[in-house]
């Protein structure tokens, strides 16, 4: 019972934590700060995954963010103005559309969440291991082609935008 009450412990404050940073993200007014708080919040989910005895689907999660900060990164220093992302900027806009659409959407979710039929609660699943081949089958299945265009398209991107700064950083140089 005391092994539950500190899953639980866990749970709840990686949950919080990741709650904490979400709202960091558009309250503070530097991109970079915003990247980190992102950045934060995401790892507390891969953090929750952890905890509920998820590992490899909280690992992942946890180097996913890592590369997309890394990447969001190199494309900040290529194109703002501010590089380092520390100067202070608007982060949001259509103020009012967008908290319009966050309280639909809140609610919609909670509709969702609170009406919906879920079925029986699985009173036996399957051990760690039996998980993690079903995910991967998943994933080397059906979703391969999926992850197989995104890595193309997101490395695709990479040489382009390294390709578009180029002339810029030579002109810096020779200037």
């Amino acid at each position: 019972m005391a092994v539950i009450t500190l899953q639980t412990f866990f749970i709840a404050l990686f949950g919080i934590a990741a709650l904490w940073f979400g709202v960091v993200v558009f309250r503070t007014s530097s991109m970079m700060r915003s990247a980190l708080a992102l950045l934060f919040s995401q790892t507390a989910l891969g953090a929750m995954f952890l905890a509920m005895q998820a590992e490899f689907l909280g690992v992942l999660q946890i180097m996913m963010m890592a590369t997309e900060m890394s990447i969001m990164a190199i494309f900040m220093v290529m194109f703002m103005m501010d590089p380092g992302g520390l100067g202070e900027m608007e982060m949001t806009h259509q103020k009012r559309l967008s908290i319009a659409a966050g309280v639909i959407g809140a609610l919609a979710v909670s509709g969702v969440a609170l009406f919906a039929h879920w079925g029986p609660v699985t009173t036996v699943a399957p051990a760690a291991a039996e998980q993690i081949r079903g995910l991967g089958t998943e994933l080397l299945g059906r979703s391969m082609i999926i992850f197989e265009t995104a890595g193309v398209t997101i490395l695709t991107a990479m040489i382009a935008a390294t390709a578009v700064a180029m002339p810029a950083l030579q002109r810096k140089k020779t200037a």
